[in-house]
C-alpha cells in the first residue's frame, strides 16, 4: 500500500511539474517559461548590482536603450550563468490582444503577445492599471527586484526606426514606445531552456576523463620502455 501511494505522489508531482508554466532553473537563478519556450533571469534588476563593466548605468539599474544592448552583450561575453545568448524581451507587432490598434501598431493594455506582457498578465497574474508589486499571484515570489517601473524591449519601433523602441510597464501593464535615450530598466531573457547537467552525468564524464588520462599515460610509459 505504501509503495502504491508513494508511486501516486511521485506521478502527481511529475505531472504537475510538467504542466507548470514556470520551472526553476540553476537553483532559482532563472525560470523557464514553458508557454513561450524562453528562460527569464530571476533577478529583474541585475544591472543595479552588476554592470558587467558597462558605463552610464544608473545606481538604480536604469539605462538607455543603447546601454541596454551593450549591457546584454557584456553579459553574454561574461557567459553569465553558463550561457551567452541573453537578450532583451521582444514585442509582437501587430498584436491583436492589445487594447489599441492603429495602422498596424498595437499598444495600450492587455498586450499578451509580447514576452513581457505574457509574463505580466499570464505568469505573474498582473492587472491593468495596477503595479505588479502590489497585485500579483504566487509566481511573483519566484523573482527578485521586480521594479514597479518601465522595462526596455529589444524591438525597435518600426514607424520611427533608430529613434524609438518598445517598452512595457510593470507599474500598470501598459505597452508603448519611447525615445531610446530615456533611462529604463532591463530584464534579461534567453531563448529556450537552461537544462542543468545532472550530477551523475558530470561525475561519469569526469571519471571517463580521468580514465582517458590514465590510459594515455600507460601507453606513453610502455612506449618509453
Amino acid at each position: 500500500m505504501k509503495k502504491y501511494l508513494g508511486g501516486m505522489v511521485l506521478a502527481l508531482w511529475c505531472c504537475s511539474s510538467a504542466n507548470a508554466a514556470l520551472l526553476e532553473r540553476l537553483g532559482g537563478q532563472a525560470y523557464y517559461d514553458t508557454d513561450r519556450n524562453i528562460t527569464w533571469l530571476a533577478n529583474a534588476n541585475l544591472a543595479a548590482t552588476n554592470t558587467f563593466g558597462v558605463t552610464g548605468i544608473a545606481l538604480n539599474g536604469r539605462m538607455t536603450w543603447s546601454e541596454a544592448n551593450e549591457w546584454i552583450a557584456a553579459m553574454n561575453s561574461a557567459n553569465y550563468l553558463g550561457v551567452n545568448d541573453w537578450r532583451l524581451p521582444t514585442t509582437l507587432q501587430p498584436d491583436p490582444s492589445c487594447q489599441i490598434q492603429s495602422s498596424g501598431v498595437s499598444w495600450g493594455y492587455f498586450c499578451t503577445g509580447s514576452e513581457m506582457g505574457h509574463l505580466f498578465y499570464g505568469e505573474l497574474g498582473g492587472v491593468a492599471l495596477q503595479s505588479i508589486v502590489t497585485t500579483h499571484n504566487a509566481n511573483y515570489n519566484l523573482f527578485s527586484n521586480v521594479q514597479s517601473y518601465i522595462y526596455w524591449s529589444g524591438t525597435v519601433y518600426a514607424p520611427a526606426p533608430g529613434s524609438n523602441a518598445w517598452l512595457f510597464g510593470f507599474d500598470g501593464g501598459g505597452q508603448d514606445n519611447t525615445n531610446q535615450t530615456l533611462a529604463l530598466h532591463v530584464w534579461a531573457v534567453r531563448p529556450g531552456d537552461i537544462v542543468p547537467v545532472p550530477a551523475a552525468v558530470w561525475l561519469f564524464g569526469s571519471a571517463m576523463g580521468v580514465f582517458g588520462i590514465v590510459r594515455r599515460r600507460a601507453r606513453t610509459s610502455v612506449a618509453d620502455a
